[in-house]
């Protein structure tokens, strides 16, 4: 038995792990690497495997980087189902339906970029050196197995509803069967809407006795808002375990949520505007959910909100349509017919030409925009107006990977570049990490201590979805709490006994 790590490996994107058995191939995830170039780069390297040999896949959540390759391997027929919750059935049909549509134009905007090279190219001089005719030829001779379709889509909204018509959905707690010999249960990881710790139990075969690996996903954090904590288990033989936030703690929630008021009234007093990058699926009903619950006890001034995202839109309607996800307080405010996703007088701006007219508003306002590291979407249109303001502030409320625009804004850049332009940052910038939809390092400690309290103590722990500092620091807590560990690396390939 086999255990293979294509992706989330020594990086926190890109999950996808392959468990191979005498009887059968099951995925586990199957996501899209994201942030830097350098990561999403993974994107475009030769899949591992051969999709029509995949009896099945276990979908962990519906952020992109669990299950943005789905269409891809989809489109190479793979033809088995792909078992998941309902919620995240509906979440992950709007993320890759958006996914396909953004590379598709993308491709489009390219292909208008090539046709005016072309026309260039036509003027220069002949006798040049090929570099300064095609310097994009040279890069493609030196990188040929990562650039050579960079102009091409991924895959087509023609896969993604492929992929979705693949999916079934199961109920938490229950076992079901995926494939010969293979069995697994989902359990709540309270990470967004329908995310799942995956317990998997493999039959005696082959002379090795039945095993159980448990696969974390992302883990969420303890008393978050809206749905229910993360499930602690206690047996297994191996666990696969997220490592984002190793080394590092997160304030605790009811400082976030002072942090988070002192922003709105600062921005408030000032007259400014409060920009705040939030992923639509998750951290924007949090954020929503606690700028309400604020307004409501009349900590903040009410301030115009605008929600610039429409997947975000979509999303929160899929989050009103699964409350058997909601935790107690959430249940208890719905009974009383209060809805804390609705902000009073929140603007939804669908399209794009409501977006751009946000920055004619009157001051002072809140704008909350995908996506949450700033490598795309509608939120960057807007940090091009309010970078240069010492009116503004820029708050994070969630992980910056590494080598993104984010990432570099936290880290005390003085200037960024956007679309070949160079901005100077004169913007105020603030961060919260209690808003995180994953638990940090004391909380991951506390949910893997479940596993101590078991006589069937796992075997061994790998140490995934994070970068590496992060991974080494969690690394020396586990093995202080004395599990066996191990950090894979990209593609490598573990035989489970």
């Amino acid at each position: 038995m086999e255990l293979r790590f294509l992706g989330a490996a020594t990086t926190v994107t890109g999950s996808q792990f392959l468990l191979v058995t005498s009887r059968a191939k099951i995925l586990i995830d199957c996501g899209m690497f994201q942030g830097s170039p350098h990561e999403a780069m993974r994107n475009r390297e030769p899949l591992a495997y051969d999709p029509r040999e995949i009896d099945a896949i276990l979908l962990t959540h519906a952020h992109l980087d669990h299950c943005g390759l789905l269409p891809l391997v989809a489109a190479r027929n793979f033809s088995g189902p792909i078992f998941t919750t309902a919620g995240t059935v509906e979440l992950a049909t709007l993320v890759l339906l958006d996914s396909a549509k953004l590379q598709e134009e993308a491709a489009r905007r390219d292909g208008r970029r090539e046709r005016r090279r072309d026309r260039n190219q036509r003027r220069v001089d002949p006798n040049a050196h090929p570099e300064q005719r095609d310097p994009e030829k040279l890069l493609r001779q030196q990188l040929p197995h990562v650039v050579t379709h960079l102009d091409e889509v991924l895959y087509t909204e023609k896969d993604a509803r492929a992929a979705i018509d693949r999916m079934r959905a199961i109920s938490y707690d229950r076992e079901i069967d995926v494939a010969s010999g293979v069995h697994a249960t989902f359990y709540d990881a309270g990470h967004i809407l329908g995310s799942a710790i995956i317990r998997v139990r493999i039959d005696a075969q082959d002379g090795v006795p039945e095993r159980i690996i448990v696969f974390s996903g992302d883990i969420g954090r303890r008393d978050t808002p809206i749905i229910r904590d993360p499930t602690v288990l206690t047996d297994a033989d191996y666990v696969l375990v997220e490592s984002t936030y190793g080394g590092r703690e997160h304030e605790p929630m009811d400082e976030a949520v002072r942090l988070l008021s002192d922003a709105v009234r600062a921005v408030g007093s000032s007259r400014g505007v409060l920009l705040v990058p939030s992923f639509a699926i998750g951290r924007t009903q949090e954020i929503v959910w606690q700028l309400d619950r604020l307004l409501d006890t009349k900590q903040i001034p009410h301030l115009p909100l605008f929600l610039d995202s429409p997947m975000a839109s979509k999303a929160t309607d899929i989050y009103r349509r699964h409350a058997e996800y909601f935790d107690d307080e959430m249940r208890a405010l719905l009974a009383k017919r209060e809805d804390p996703l609705d902000y009073p007088g929140a603007q939804v701006t669908n399209d794009i030409e409501r977006s751009r007219a946000i920055s004619t508003s009157p001051r002072p306002y809140v704008i909350v925009a995908s996506n949450g590291m700033l490598t795309g979407g509608r939120v960057l249109g807007h940090l091009r107006d309010l970078v240069g303001d010492p009116a503004c502030t820029l708050l994070f409320v969630g992980y910056q990977g590494e080598g993104t625009l984010g990432a570099h804004l936290q880290a005390g850049a003085k200037q960024i570049s956007l679309d070949g332009a160079t901005y100077d940052v004169r913007c105020q910038i603030r961060s919260i990490s209690g808003f995180s939809a994953h638990a940090d390092e004391s909380e991951l400690e506390d949910w893997m201590r479940g596993f101590t309290k078991s006589a069937r103590r796992p075997r061994r722990v790998f140490i995934t979805h994070g970068d590496p500092p992060a991974q080494l620091a969690f690394d020396a807590k586990l093995r202080a709490m004395g599990f066996e560990t191990l950090i894979p690396a990209w593609r490598q390939t573990v035989t489970l006994d």
